[in-house]
């Protein structure tokens, strides 16, 4: 079975840096995409970030980009999210999830839940004013 574990959250003031990890067991495949989310209290779970295993393509949505950046150590299924000039309204849930197979740029899911078959626990970041 897959497994991911995110590690990394916590409190943090504004303009401040944290560093996410997303470990990964049990791939029964060779390529996948794992893709950072996030939940904060009475919102929906927002894709902000995915990286291909196949052929290291990095995908942001428009509210990090610029200040988040992606990378994998896929021969150790590890993925990182380098959060920069963190804003109190980062604050959230994070999760990562993990989807079989390479898309390309034009995969139209890449930031939509749905689009992904596993998922870790989340990790809680919390960004203060």
């Amino acid at each position: 079975d897959v497994q991911l574990q995110a590690s990394g959250g916590g409190l943090v003031q504004a303009g401040g840096s944290l560093r996410l990890s997303c470990a990964g067991s049990g791939f029964p495949f060779d390529d996948y995409v794992i893709g950072w989310f996030r939940q904060a209290p009475g919102k929906e779970r927002e894709g902000i970030s995915c990286i291909d295993s196949s052929d290291g393509s990095t995908y942001y949505a428009d509210s990090v980009k610029g200040r988040f950046s992606i990378s994998g150590d896929f021969a150790k299924n590890t993925v990182y999210l380098q959060m920069n000039r963190l804003k109190p309204e980062d604050t959230a849930v994070y999760y990562c999830a993990t989807a079989a197979g390479s898309y390309g740029s034009n995969w139209s899911a890449k930031y939509d839940p749905a689009g992904y078959d596993d998922w870790g626990q989340g990790t809680l970041v919390t960004v203060s004013s």
